[in-house]
């Protein structure tokens, strides 16, 4: 009788994990489908990477105060800065 309650129970199991396996893989392939073009243009990639090396060997500095940037996320912003001016492809800044 024991045996047969436990044989219940883990066919159980393997179905319900079967089931959320299908519904992971829907959710991964529409993912996909939606991002067909670049949110960031090359150069304006190129312009991000230019202002992280000058952190890294800190020369960086930020607006008017002229301190020393040593946030990535900050070099970041100053690189996507600057790409906007030029005029490059860059999404439109948070508010």
């Amino acid at each position: 009788m024991a045996t047969k309650k436990a044989a219940k129970k883990s066919s159980k199991k393997t179905a319900s994990k079967k089931s959320s396996a299908k519904k992971s893989s829907a959710k991964k392939s529409s993912a996909k489908k939606s991002s067909s073009s670049r949110k960031y243009s090359p150069s304006a990639g190129k312009d991000v990477e230019r202002e992280m090396k000058a952190m890294k060997q800190g020369k960086l500095k930020s607006g008017r105060s002229g301190k020393k940037v040593t946030n990535p996320k900050q070099a970041i912003a100053i690189g996507l800065s600057e790409a906007r001016k030029e005029g490059k492809k860059v999404p439109p800044k948070k508010s």
